[in-house]
């Protein structure tokens, strides 16, 4: 899970038992190849509403017991079933790829974090699952978690979205601040637009530090994974900022000191 579309989750696959690396490869086929049919190519909308429609009838499918013909679907269905893991999640995620394809603007973050809840969340859910963790507080935990990290990846990736057409900073908020959309395609980094980053980049913040206790209450390699996973998205946080929050020129990543400080801060959470 720590490439591409979903380089902020689970980042140190290092410490994921080998036991469950094939159940993580179904998952992250089925979330990045969807993915890949709402974002990627020239397809029309139409075109990858059908092709994700595609997706539900073998969901479908899976929960009917059929057999597969797709080895992809075949194999997603035998991590399904051998760890009784529930089929919600991922029709959510499918739920938040066909509103990639039709929803460019956000009018606030109650509809953004909506979004998040289907395309960021489940992925949470689906790794606590393979632990057979499923308590209601631990959920709850992940899902603040797997929210800031969709967060932290817009405001990484604002002129990225932008010229796909798409601002997933919550309309209200720019009003707030007196930021508008021409500013952002021409990439202009005034006090406001500062101040509209500073706000967003401290409610991701908040967000992930209120799932951080999960990361010490899980015993063994998941809770050394989430312990990264929460570090290395609070670190890029601090990029933001180191950067005066000018997304713009050049996307905050992290490099191999911030991982130094990452795996130092993990462990002495």
């Amino acid at each position: 899970m720590a490439v591409d579309h979903y380089e902020n989750f689970p980042v140190a696959s290092i410490l994921l038992p080998r036991r469950l690396v094939p159940a993580v490869e179904a998952i992250y086929a089925f979330a990045r190849s969807a993915d890949d049919l709402a974002d990627e190519g020239d397809a029309a909308p139409a075109e990858r509403l059908a092709a994700l429609q595609a997706y539900d009838a073998a969901l479908d499918a899976i929960a009917a017991g059929a057999p597969q013909h797709e080895p992809m679907f075949q194999r997603l269905a035998d991590v399904l079933n051998g760890f009784g893991l529930p089929l919600q999640p991922l029709r959510d995620l499918l739920s938040a790829f066909r509103q990639d394809v039709v929803t460019t603007r956000y009018a606030n973050f109650a509809q953004l974090h909506d979004y998040c809840r289907r395309s960021a969340d489940p992925v949470g859910r689906l790794m606590l699952g393979l632990y057979r963790v499923d308590d209601p507080a631990r959920l709850r935990e992940s899902d603040a978690i797997c929210t800031a990290l969709q967060l932290i990846n817009f405001w990484q990736d604002v002129a990225i979205d932008v010229a796909k057409g798409r601002i997933y900073l919550p309309q209200d908020d720019l009003a707030r601040f007196g930021v508008t959309a021409d500013a952002i395609e021409q990439g202009r980094t005034g006090p406001a637009w500062r101040a509209l980053m500073r706000f967003e980049v401290e409610r991701a913040r908040a967000l992930m530090l209120e799932g951080a206790p999960l990361a010490t209450r899980l015993p063994g390699r998941i809770g050394w994974e989430l312990r990264m996973v929460v570090q290395g998205g609070l670190r890029i946080l601090e990029a933001i900022e180191r950067a005066d929050y000018d997304v713009f020129r050049r996307r905050p990543r992290l490099k191999r000191l911030d991982w130094l400080a990452v795996g130092w801060r993990a462990i002495c959470m």
